[in-house]
Parts: structure tokens; C-alpha cells; sequence
């Protein structure tokens, strides 16, 4: 003390907000955890119920592929045999080409040619009638049943351990690896030959056959499309390769 006298201490009206707000503070903390001990202890009683699984939804049906689209196949879905396969195999690698150094190409006339070359694919054994041949100088020749869609009609007539023919009424016994004739203009003879590689039955019961060929290259051409819309009126025959 100095001269025995008492400090002074001023209590300002700051201090006094500074005790108020530290008062209510203390209050407004304890209420709050009361609140959220509560909170919790109503939460342990009373979980949240457990979720519903949602109900199973149907499965769309996925509608079958048909036509081209479908790849090859025949009416009874089964495997394509080796034999058919690999002519099948050659068929679609070659549909597009417009040369060949082993076999030759007939740029208006092809289709009998390719279609031999299928066949061959397929293992059939050329003879004195059917055939083709390449020297050493590169020339290639060929049996005039190999390149002629009429003469290859008569081969197959004379040669039915080869084929049996089949007319448009029969589609429903054509198959995969078969060969199919057209005659454009109702003439008698044959003006197209092409490789079947696809038959389907629509849902309406319809038999829809598909087939490949060169001149006019195709992969998978409907017959239907090919005697009413390209050539109305035209007749169409099938081999069916034994």
C-alpha cells in the first residue's frame, strides 16, 4: 500500500458484459449437452428401422436376332457341320473380292466360280467335268460346269450323289451350304448361282432363305428380295448338297 491507502479498482461496464456473456455461455453449454445426451440416449432406444428391398424387376426379353444380323444358321439352330463351316468360312472372307491368282475371276460371270470355290472349300473333289487348273505359266482354266450357272445345273442333274434339287415350295428342307439358282427372265436356263447362309423361319412361319455370291456381291441377300424386287417374276431353284 502506499500512504496506507487501497488501490483503486474500476469496474467497467465492458467487465461487466464480458462476465454476462461468460455466465450465459455456461448456461447455453450445459443445456446443449443435456440436449444432445438426450438426443443420443433416444437414438439407442429407438433405431432406425431396417430398409425395405426393392422388388425385382421383370427381365425384358431380348428379341432374337434375325437375318443377316444373325450370322449364318440354319431352321434348327444346330452347329453347322466342319465341312459346311469352312465353305461357309470362305464364302463370307471372299464375298467382296474381285481377283483371284489361284482360281481366276470373270468380272460379268463370277458367280458359278465362286460358288465352286465354296464347294471345294467344303471338300468336294473336282473330276473330268468339274473343275479348274493353274499352269506354271499362272493361266487358269477352268470345266465349263465350274463357270456356267446352266451347265452347272445340268453337272448337278447328272451327278445326284452330289445334290438333289429343291424347288422354291421346299424351302423349309434348304440348308446352310446348299446352292441356289435363279432364272431371271423364266427362260429355262440359269442366270445367277449363289451359296446359301442362312434360312430362318419368321414368326409368322415364314421361311426366309439368305445366300452369298459374286457378279453381283453379296454376303447375305434375301431370295425374296432377289425374285420380287430385283427381278420380279424370276424362278429360284436349290441344290441340296448331300
Amino acid at each position: 500500500m502506499l500512504n496506507g491507502l487501497r488501490p483503486n479498482v474500476t469496474i467497467t461496464a465492458t467487465h461487466k458484459l464480458v462476465g454476462i456473456y461468460f455466465g450465459v455461455g455456461l448456461g447455453l453449454g450445459a443445456a446443449l449437452g443435456v440436449g444432445v445426451t438426450a438426443a443420443f440416449a433416444a437414438g439407442a432406444a429407438d433405431p432406425t428401422p431396417a430398409r425395405t428391398a426393392p422388388a425385382e424387376s421383370t427381365p425384358i426379353p431380348v428379341k432374337p436376332k434375325e437375318g443377316p444380323e444373325a450370322g449364318p444358321g440354319n431352321i434348327d439352330g444346330k452347329p453347322l457341320t466342319s465341312q459346311v463351316q469352312a465353305q461357309i468360312d470362305y464364302v463370307l472372307a471372299h464375298w467382296q473380292d474381285t481377283s483371284s491368282s489361284e482360281y481366276g475371276f470373270l468380272s460379268d460371270s463370277n458367280c458359278v466360280n465362286f460358288a465352286s470355290q465354296g464347294l471345294l472349300s467344303r471338300g468336294w473333289q473336282m473330276d473330268a467335268e468339274w473343275w479348274t487348273s493353274k499352269d506354271e505359266e499362272g493361266y487358269i482354266d477352268h470345266g465349263k460346269p465350274w463357270v456356267s450357272s446352266t451347265l452347272f445345273r445340268d453337272y448337278l442333274q447328272a451327278h445326284p450323289e452330289r445334290a438333289t434339287q429343291l424347288t422354291d415350295a421346299q424351302r423349309d428342307q434348304v440348308k446352310v451350304g446348299d446352292i441356289v439358282q435363279f432364272d431371271w427372265d423364266d427362260s429355262g436356263d440359269r442366270d445367277h448361282t449363289g451359296t446359301v447362309t442362312r434360312v430362318e423361319k419368321t414368326s409368322k412361319g415364314a421361311v426366309k432363305v439368305y445366300f452369298a455370291g459374286h457378279t453381283d456381291p453379296t454376303d447375305f441377300r434375301s431370295v425374296d428380295e432377289s425374285i420380287t424386287e430385283l427381278h420380279p417374276g424370276a424362278a429360284v431353284y436349290y441344290w441340296s448338297i448331300v
